[in-house]
């Protein structure tokens, strides 16, 4: 039987509606979107606005930094691990609990032993003192001098707050100016999420069924990686299983370079996506962290974008800038831009359009209107431009 095909037109707009990315942004209740689209990846960097913030208001111009915080601490979210840190809705909860059980025994081995034979203690100790004194910042509990980066070097008390978090025995109650604050996860995680305990299978089931929905189109490689909640063989257990229930079916996505990739979709995916209505011409400054440029060799493939942060990368080597924010118009991603704000000032420092991509008058008077928009994310009043913003392709 011939398998259906997905044009790669087709297929940038059905990735991109799952993504809530091929509609304008509106406004919309944040529980719904973080739902949508799985979770959201909370990052630290800051020259423009943080990652997460970006995420979101690329999809409703109404939502300001205070809000993720707000939907956390109101218990509508939680945050955990994904491929990273990330905010996620807390109905999902129940299905990390086969995580944190896989990390205890990984962490067991590669944090436990380093920590010496007093980590055990350590681990007590750190509970005793969070259940006395209720949600607590590393910084709180940490002795001597501070170390250098890298978990290796982390303070004992930093390593235990990190392994109780990963394992489920401590969560986080809320951040303040980006610090985790650490409490009990029975006073943070609302009972009747704590209490349930799905078996193993149906972890298996719900994870992969929520990303494939969530993707549009994935292997099992792919439905593995979305949540990391799943090992590779799993994935690929499901999807054989999911294929004989007649759930999903093997189609093939053209790649911006032509090129056929078998993946699993549900059926009539084809079909819808010939019938999702065209994007708007309206230029979007995306987070390099979006959900739909995450899986970098999954963008490169389907937009023909290479993408590569360069934050560690020494500022002689860079190709780009420090932290360069991709920009979509309608289905396509046509440049990337070095944008940043400081004191009330959002400068454009640099723009680099992807090749064959002629930037005029129209794109620029776009990109200004979209730098208009993201200067009230970053509570910021004005705009400029340096000298030489408009670069030739990297």
């Amino acid at each position: 039987m011939t398998q259906p095909i997905l044009p790669n037109e087709a297929a940038r707009r059905l990735f991109l509606a799952r993504h809530g990315l091929l509609d304008r942004p509106r406004r919309q209740k944040l529980a719904s979107l973080v739902d949508a689209l799985g979770f959201v990846q909370v990052d630290s960097v800051l020259t423009l606005a943080r990652a997460h913030d970006m995420i979101l208001w690329s999809r409703d111009p109404g939502y300001r930094p205070p809000h993720l915080q707000t939907l956390v601490q109101g218990r509508g979210a939680f945050e955990h691990w994904t491929h990273d840190a990330a905010v996620i809705p807390m109905a999902f909860w129940p299905h990390w609990r086969h995580r944190f059980d896989r990390d205890r025994a990984r962490f067991d081995s590669r944090w436990a032993n380093r920590q010496g034979p007093d980590f055990r203690a350590q681990l007590d100790r750190t509970l005793r003192h969070i259940a006395e004194n209720g949600p607590t910042r590393s910084g709180e509990l940490a002795e001597g001098p501070r170390q250098e980066p890298g978990w290796w070097n982390w303070h004992p008390s930093k390593v235990a707050l990190e392994y109780l978090w990963r394992v489920g025995e401590l969560s986080i109650a809320r951040r303040e100016g980006f610090q985790k604050l650490y409490d009990l996860t029975e006073r943070v995680v609302p009972e009747a999420v704590r209490t349930a305990k799905p078996a193993l299978d149906v972890t298996v089931d719900w994870a992969a069924s929520a990303a494939l929905d969530r993707l549009g189109f994935a292997t099992p490689g792919e439905i593995a990686a979305f949540w990391d909640l799943l090992t590779p063989a799993e994935a690929h257990a499901w999807a054989k299983a999911a294929l004989a229930r007649g759930e999903v079916e093997e189609i093939r996505v053209e790649g911006a370079d032509g090129t056929l990739r078998r993946s699993l979709a549900r059926p009539g995916v084809v079909e819808d996506a010939e019938r999702l209505p065209e994007p708007s011409d309206r230029l979007r400054l995306l987070s390099p962290f979006d959900p739909a440029l995450r899986d970098r060799a999954r963008a490169e493939r389907l937009f023909g974008f290479r993408y590569r942060i360069e934050i560690f990368v020494p500022a002689a080597q860079r190709t780009y800038g420090y932290y360069v924010f991709p920009i979509l118009e309608g289905t396509r991603l046509v440049a990337r831009a070095d944008v940043a704000a400081q004191a009330g000032v959002v400068t454009l420092r640099a723009l680099w359009p992807e090749t064959r991509q002629r930037w005029g008058r129209g794109r620029t008077d776009r990109l200004m209107a979209e730098l208009e928009r993201v200067a009230q994310l970053a509570g910021a009043t004005r705009i400029d431009l340096a000298e030489g913003w408009l670069r030739q392709g990297a």
